[in-house]
């Protein structure tokens, strides 16, 4: 087969190392980042994250959906077994969204701190680092996740209810609705390609209302479940009654960020999809259940590869 129009058929790593400080969302503390490229992907080794603590490594975690730890407004991976079992990172949504949109399939990323940084609240600054860096193509063809047939996941009722469907398509297509009092129902639909992504998604920015921000901080503290600890006007759209500190990026900009979130948890699943994704109400909650769903169905996907030519070829380095 052939990639759909904008996705690559051969997959990729970093042209170069990319080193960027931030906090974290939640935790607050500052953290520095590097992402290493992996050029013999032989053993395929995709997306890995390695917790460091004064310079020595304490767990690596592969993003995968089984290592995935349900928490408060944020995406987690927890090691599971071994030396560094417990130890995780959160927040990884964003950078994950980024590095699928960019073409990167095997990286390493390198944190010395629990949470990868939240930068503006965007994808944004993830993409022009990504970018800067370039991409390396390599010498393996690009894998997607074909959906053969719709796997449906809801919860709640009337006004509450929530609902994800994911089912066949020839492209990666998504559908989200969202709705948010004083701002009305946001609906955003289209064929996510890496240009579209870059363009319509990635500049909106976590948001929410600052009368609740701190009761949550609070609850946070008290339950030792760090959230919203580093939440600033510099890395949020924050919400004061029915309008936005500084105003939106993006129309609709909150719906936007819902896709954004579900194109990062969907991206554990470590291949673009070739599916049609509908979500009223995502979560990340809602956004794990549907991927579990469709992954523990093993008859509703299947995995599809890019006929690639020259096999033998000698990888090449571009910033495309």
């Amino acid at each position: 087969m052939r990639a759909p129009e904008g996705w690559r058929d051969t997959q990729g790593t970093l042209a170069r190392e990319l080193t960027l400080t931030g906090h974290g969302l939640h935790t607050g503390r500052r953290v520095n980042v590097r992402i290493l490229p992996v050029r013999d992907a032989s053993v395929g080794p995709g997306i890995v994250f390695r917790r460091l603590e004064a310079g020595r490594e304490v767990a690596t975690l592969r993003a995968h959906p089984a290592l995935r730890e349900a928490q408060p407004l944020c995406t987690m991976l927890i090691a599971r077994a071994g030396a560094g079992e417990g130890i995780g990172v959160r927040t990884v949504e964003h950078l994950l969204a980024s590095l699928l949109a960019c073409g990167i399939d095997h990286a390493v990323v390198e944190l010395d701190a629990e949470e990868v940084p939240i930068l503006d609240g965007s994808a944004a600054p993830w993409i022009e680092a990504i970018e800067a860096c370039g991409r390396m193509a390599l010498v393996r063809p690009q894998r997607f996740i074909r959906v053969k047939k719709p796997v449906v996941v809801s919860d709640g009722a009337g006004a509450q209810r929530r609902e994800m469907r994911i089912e066949p398509c020839a492209r990666y297509e998504i559908s989200v609705r969202n709705d948010l009092k004083g701002f009305g129902d946001m609906h955003w639909v289209g064929a996510l390609t890496p240009d579209v992504f870059a363009r319509e998604i990635a500049p909106s920015r976590s948001y929410g209302r600052l009368k609740w921000a701190l009761p949550a901080i609070v609850a946070g503290y008290v339950k030792r479940t760090p959230i919203l600890r580093g939440a600033r006007l510099s890395c949020t759209a924050s919400i004061v009654g029915n309008r936005v500190i500084g105003g939106m990026r993006l129309p609709d900009e909150f719906v936007r960020h819902r896709v954004l979130d579900l194109v990062g948890d969907l991206a554990l699943a470590g291949a673009p999809l070739l599916g049609r994704v509908s979500a009223l109400r995502p979560s990340h909650e809602m956004n794990y259940r549907l991927l579990a769903a469709l992954l523990a169905e093993r008859d509703a996907w299947e995995w599809a590869e890019c006929a690639v030519k020259e096999a033998g070829a000698q990888s090449t380095t571009s910033a495309d």
